[in-house]
């Protein structure tokens, strides 16, 4: 094992391994386009989870607002798929072709400064992490310098996510309104509408989600994860050991935004389209949901839980549409009040001492001394 991956525990490492197996092998060759569109999009998701798990879990910051993050990554995407495909022949039968059709039927006649940017892909790739990460340190700056935390920080989180949601729905000449951007087309040229396209997106999510899952647990394993994890028990003993709180807050919330804008971009990819209704309220507090679920101590449950979750509503919905809503409360409660650590603490209290115990015994019987022959009768 290289030096890098020495602090990693050997559990963690066999769950990355089994899990990078679900979602690169086994789902993609069980289930079809369709399903494996679906599974894509829960996956992007995964992403806000895993962001909560090192705020929530490690850093004791939870935020009922990372709604917002994914979605403003979700919209730096659809901005540029968008522009793509407004160009000048694709929009002549409208009063301003070369804009994109929303801002032609209210009555905008050029296209905004802010969107300009847009037409370049790498400009929108470095936005989808730079502008929710930019945000969040503005957020953390102001709270976390002043020493607001708890349920005061959560509460701040959800009154910025409603905010964003009412201003995105107002301007609706610049930004799609309450339908948001949609009929999204190609990519460079590429339909991203096919089933070839939406399954080559899925790879391509999966390996980012494991590629962060792997960064995440390099950084819960250096220093700075275990002073995170000192700042979540004791954070007055941190302080008075000369760390500065409010730095190592801001990383981490920082780091956890931008990780969600990665996962917006890549709905907005698989999907088709953004709309305010990832950005408000509900939203944020389902993304808490799918971390409570799989376990907020854990990287590796917190995509489980997504998955879970999201296959229950699904599943619900299909079959019970005014009833998944109160099933998912039912299930947040009932995981809550029974399993306060989620599926991994499942895991951990039960599974795995059933796991050791069965190792352990059959240790026991390869060690044992064989037998001395019977005695030969006279």
């Amino acid at each position: 094992m290289t030096p890098l991956l020495n602090p990693l525990k050997k559990t963690e490492l066999i769950g990355f391994v089994i899990l990078a197996a679900i979602i690169v092998i086994l789902l993609p060759a069980v289930t079809d386009a369709f399903r494996l569109n679906l599974v894509g999009k829960y996956l992007t998701y995964a992403f806000v989870a895993v962001g909560l798990v090192l705020c929530w879990g490690s850093a004791g910051i939870l935020s009922l607002g990372q709604g917002i993050f994914f979605g403003l990554g979700g919209y730096c995407m659809a901005m540029f798929l968008k522009l793509e495909a407004s160009t000048p022949e694709a929009t002549k039968i409208q009063s301003t072709p070369g804009i994109p059709d929303f801002m032609d039927w209210n009555q905008v006649t050029e296209l905004p400064w802010f969107w300009e940017p847009f037409h370049s892909f790498a400009f929108t790739l470095l936005a989808v992490v730079a502008v929710p990460a930019i945000l969040a340190f503005v957020i953390g700056f102001a709270m976390f310098t002043r020493r607001v935390g708890g349920v005061y920080f959560a509460i701040i989180t959800q009154a910025i996510a409603a905010i964003l949601t009412i201003l995105i729905i107002g301007q609706q000449g610049y930004t799609g309104g309450v339908n948001g951007i949609t009929d999204l087309r190609t990519l460079h040229g590429w339909d991203i509408r096919t089933d070839t396209a939406k399954t080559i997106l899925y790879f391509v999510n999966a390996f980012l989600l494991l590629g962060v899952i792997a960064l995440s647990m390099l950084v819960r394993s250096s220093k700075l994860g275990r002073i995170l994890v000192a700042l979540r028990d004791k954070e007055d003993r941190v302080r008075f050991s000369g760390y500065d709180v409010a730095a190592y807050k801001i990383f981490v919330f920082c780091f956890a935004a931008a990780i969600s804008g990665i996962g917006g971009a890549m709905f907005t990819l698989q999907v088709g389209f953004m709309s305010p209704s990832f950005v408000g309220i509900v939203p944020s507090i389902e993304m808490v949901i799918y971390c409570a679920v799989g376990g907020r101590y854990s990287l590796i449950g917190a995509v489980y839980g997504t998955l879970l979750v999201n296959w229950g509503k699904t599943t619900f919905s299909e079959s019970f549409p005014e009833l998944w809503l109160f099933a998912m409360g039912a299930l947040f409660i009932a995981v809550v009040m029974a399993f306060p650590n989620g599926l991994a603490g499942i895991y951990k209290s039960h599974v795995q001492p059933l796991f050791k115990r069965l190792a352990t015994r059959n240790s026991d019987r390869r060690d044992a001394p064989a037998e001395a022959p019977a005695a030969i009768a006279e």
